[in-house]
């Protein structure tokens, strides 16, 4: 088992968390986590309900008659998804943990809302946001 930690941007809502061995990362592309994120698809992670601990409880979004969805208020970073009956599970999302590169995606869920143009994008241009010179500049703006 593998502890990991996580939370929102403002640092508002952590999470500590206990994964199995290989925990099940997956893009889901649903129509209700695209909305959800504002993006072509969210990329998760199922774990137990009991294996989550919150420093604060985060606050929660009912986002259709069947589930809802773990959010900070403070700055509107999506924590996760967990249905409001039937099961033990829920999922977090893989960019509020600490160290996101731990998950490697499994499958896919949603298929039928899937925008399959975002899934390869091997080969597009790449561009560092170190080394993009009007971003430095706004920073070094920023902490003077």
């Amino acid at each position: 088992m593998t502890q990991m930690t996580g939370g929102c941007a403002c640092g508002a809502k952590r999470f500590t968390v206990t994964l199995p061995p290989e925990p099940h990362a997956y893009l889901c592309h649903c129509r209700m986590c695209q909305r959800a994120s504002g993006n072509v698809s969210l990329a998760m992670v199922g774990v137990r309900k009991a294996d989550v601990t919150w420093s604060e409880e985060p606050d929660w979004y009912r986002s259709s008659p069947i589930a809802e969805r773990p959010f900070c208020a403070a700055c509107g970073t999506s924590l996760g998804f967990r249905y409001l009956e039937g099961t033990e599970k829920m999922d977090l999302t893989v960019a509020a943990f600490d160290d996101p590169s731990f998950f490697t995606p499994r499958s896919h869920f949603g298929a039928e809302s899937m925008h399959r143009a975002w899934i390869n994008t091997e080969g597009l241009p790449e561009t560092r946001s170190d080394d993009y010179a009007p971003l430095q500049e706004r920073w070094n703006k920023a902490e003077r």
